[in-house]
């Protein structure tokens, strides 16, 4: 008798471990996600616990919700919030959620710097992707003494940005970003490159420089070499670059598609009609095709172009000011034929 005791207490032992074995399964190992891809919560400096409870809701399922909570309320977690972007991938049960989040264990971003033309625009495109506040970053890229620690001032900071993808966390500080630009600009700007720039008389600010206004003349990469080269004689010969772009920089109006001499007179650093030499700084953030056409102008004779009268995007161009003339006087009267104001 004593023996069948045993086995039911075993039996009645072994069923009550499996069934906390089970419970524990399903509130804290089982999916924790309802959703089929990779979600995404985004954890700010302001959340408590209550509101990453709240972000969560969305994603996860109810009984995993719960283990959640109960493994937060069990530990230190409403008071070492880590802010982040934390992936919930499916098949990952509470357990893993809770581990990751709570150990500030997150997951990076494709940062991607786009080619804008104002660093006001830089600063809204990083708030977008990463726990920046536009307005904080913008008023640190026209602060002298933030551009300095970097090596530049406000003229020249947009230089410092290379145009391409980095893989970086969501919630990087802006002086950690900093960082991180300045040692992917010094990859950037190898050997090669600063030989190249070294050659032409020009720094890498400067070649930065050439390259925006390059790239603002046209959108065709195979004739962006041609342009430069037309501009470094211009610079060169000490002529005023008259680029047309540096006076939409000057006024701050990006939608002229015609200057008229009227707009020629601002008073601007950045007015190449009057002023000889490069301007301040870029104009926009260079794009890479921008100044590799710069460090690799083609040598030609020649110092005036002209955008094409068939509107192909790319240019005339003439050694001459009598035949520059004739090619702008082709291509005002296209203008006018389109009723292009």
């Amino acid at each position: 008798m004593k023996a069948i005791k045993s086995k039911y207490y075993l039996y009645t032992a072994g069923v009550g471990l499996l069934a906390i074995m089970g419970l524990c399964y399903y509130y804290f190992f089982s999916d924790f996600s309802r959703k089929a891809t990779v979600e995404y919560v985004y954890i700010d400096d302001d959340d408590t616990q209550d509101s990453v409870f709240a972000k969560l809701e969305p994603i996860g399922k109810l009984h995993s919700l719960t283990g959640f909570r109960t493994l937060a309320r069990h530990s230190s977690y409403a008071d070492h919030i880590r802010t982040g972007r934390y992936a919930i991938r499916p098949g990952e049960g509470a357990f893993t959620v809770f581990r990751h989040i709570k150990n500030g264990q997150q997951t990076s971003v494709n940062l991607t710097i786009p080619e804008v033309k104002t660093m006001d625009r830089l600063a809204g495109a990083l708030s977008r992707k990463l726990m920046m506040d536009s307005a904080t970053v913008a008023q640190a890229f026209a602060n002298e003494d933030f551009c300095r620690k970097y090596g530049y001032d406000t003229a020249t900071i947009a230089a410092l940005f290379i145009p391409n993808t980095y893989d970086i966390y969501w919630n990087v500080s802006l002086d950690r970003l900093m960082e991180r630009m300045q040692k992917e600009y010094k990859v950037f700007w190898n050997r090669n490159r600063e030989e190249k720039a070294k050659a032409m008389g020009l720094t890498p600010v400067e070649v930065a420089t050439m390259a925006s206004i390059v790239d603002e003349e046209t959108a065709n990469n195979q004739e962006k070499p041609m342009i430069a080269g037309m501009y470094y004689n211009r610079l060169k010969a000490d002529m005023p670059l008259q680029a047309d772009p540096t006076i939409k920089y000057a006024w701050k109006n990006f939608t002229l598609r015609r200057i008229y001499n009227n707009l020629l007179y601002i008073k601007s650093p950045y007015n190449t009609y009057k002023n000889t030499g490069l301007p301040p700084g870029p104009i926009k953030i260079a794009s890479i095709k921008g100044i590799d056409a710069v460090l690799n102008h083609v040598h030609h004779d020649y110092l005036y172009m002209c955008a094409k009268e068939d509107f192909s995007g790319t240019h005339n161009f003439a050694k001459t000011y009598e035949e520059h003339l004739q090619n702008a006087a082709k291509y005002s009267k296209a203008l006018n034929e389109r009723g292009i104001k």
